[in-house]
């Protein structure tokens, strides 16, 4: 079995995200109301389309709940939602049942020390560039960019790449209105 970086990442048949440091740049903004406010990533967005049209399955596991995680969750077609998850390795591993992947099928997306559990379950680790240092030191890979500036997408790009159906996505976009 080819357990380099793009061999793991071409096994790879359900991707899970945490959200707040990975989807968001980990901020939150409260409104006049107490709501949370979020910002993310148009890019990451698309990239969730691509993954889709790739035929992944999507996930995002958070520490965190709230309307905002919700309305993302709804806007990305995510196939799972955990919100509120204290432990993430047990969930991810209930994720795989649901989502009907083995482990090593999982790329999971962490930046804290929550995390840990989750990235040691999967079979294919990232974290983000801005992740704390003992999620990078355990991470198969580590995105260049940060979480909420693209490494959604630049995680997506990479599995599709390893998966070699990259360039097939790129041509139908190019053909497309011709």
């Amino acid at each position: 079995m080819d357990w380099s970086i793009e061999g793991r990442a071409a096994r790879v048949r359900a991707i899970v995200f945490d959200v707040d440091g990975v989807l968001t740049r980990g901020e939150l903004i409260y409104g006049a109301e107490g709501e949370a406010l979020k910002v993310f990533n148009v890019q990451d967005g698309q990239g969730f389309a691509l993954a889709r049209r790739a035929g992944l399955k999507l996930a995002l596991l958070s520490g965190r709940s709230g309307a905002a995680l919700r309305r993302r969750a709804e806007d990305l077609k995510v196939d799972a939602l955990r919100e509120g998850v204290e432990r993430k390795g047990a969930m991810l591993r209930e994720l795989c049942g649901i989502l009907r992947v083995k482990p090593e099928e999982v790329c999971y997306v962490g930046d804290d020390l929550i995390d840990l559990p989750a990235l040691r379950e999967a079979g294919f680790p990232v974290a983000v560039a801005n992740a704390v240092p003992e999620v990078r030191e355990r991470a198969a890979w580590v995105t260049t960019r940060s979480g909420g500036d693209g490494a959604a997408r630049e995680v997506i790009e990479f599995v599709l790449k390893a998966r070699g159906q990259w360039s097939g996505i790129v041509k139908q976009f190019a053909e497309d209105e011709e």
